[in-house]
């Protein structure tokens, strides 16, 4: 949504937009183009920005997402997520898939990131709160998180970030719920699909990704359940301690052995 990608985390982990597919933005239009939102998408955006600025909030997404084999064949690749945080420096996120299974763990000073199937965990000493923490840790290793744009300062705006166009398409159900289905374009011909629970709330339910601009027209799909902003979670959940037998490696390292880069293990 621009949301930045959880490619390392989502797929390091596995869903923003900008940056799922690792190197994947196209050459933008040179001149700058003034934003054409209409009214009802403006505020279905700034309604789910107020809600996801609750201090905590844990939430469930299953991905897939396409990834090219040495062939060039574009392929597909599933996972299954779970997000809890608690804003401003406390975030978790456990994510198992085709190809193994990830943690990340965030306790305010440090940053921690196991890849479960390898048995290889690498930290990073972390302050300034989660939208910071994910900035450092996708500088380091040189992957996006797709989702880290949930839980910057102003969600609303960070999902508008480079969109050029964007309205509302219509009304559809998506699991019992009544929702908005939004359309937007982003300079570098992506196009983004967002569904937003037609409440108070503007819960998001769907997201896709489609990237017009690149060989195949790849694309990225989330689906998100199990909403909760009244968990209260522990400080023991973001607190990590190392498997026995594990290995620490640098940042690099892990980021190597983490799962969601596509292929098999």
């Amino acid at each position: 949504m621009p949301l930045r990608s959880f490619g390392f985390l989502a797929a390091l982990l596995a869903c923003g937009v900008s940056g799922i597919i690792s190197g994947g933005r196209a050459a933008e239009p040179s001149q700058p183009l003034k934003p054409a939102i209409s009214d009802e998408a403006a505020a279905a955006l700034q309604q789910m920005g107020k809600t996801l600025l609750n201090k905590e909030v844990s939430f469930k997404a299953q991905t897939i997402r396409v990834y090219q084999d040495a062939h060039g064949q574009p392929l597909h690749i599933f996972h299954t997520m779970k997000v809890v945080a608690r804003r401003p420096d406390r975030l978790a996120v456990n994510v198992t898939g085709d190809d193994g299974s990830t943690k990340l763990l965030y306790d305010g000073k440090t940053l921690s990131v196991l890849a479960i199937d390898k048995n290889k965990y690498a930290t990073l000493a972390a302050q300034g709160g989660i939208p910071a923490v994910l900035d450092e840790l996708m500088n380091k290793v040189g992957h996006d998180f797709p989702l880290a744009d949930f839980f910057s300062d102003a969600p609303d705006k960070a999902f508008l970030s480079g969109v050029t166009a964007g309205w509302q398409v219509g009304t559809v159900t998506v699991d019992g719920a009544e929702c908005r289905h939004l359309f937007f374009s982003q300079q570098g011909g992506i196009e983004l699909e967002l569904w937003l629970d037609k409440t108070e709330q503007a819960l998001p339910r769907r997201l896709i990704v489609t990237y017009r601009m690149l060989p195949g027209q790849p694309n990225f799909l989330a689906s998100f359940s199990d909403w909760d902003f009244k968990g209260q979670p522990a400080d023991s959940e973001f607190v990590f301690q190392p498997p026995q037998g594990a290995t620490k490696v640098d940042l690099g390292q892990a980021a190597a052995a983490v799962p969601g880069q596509g292929g098999s293990k």
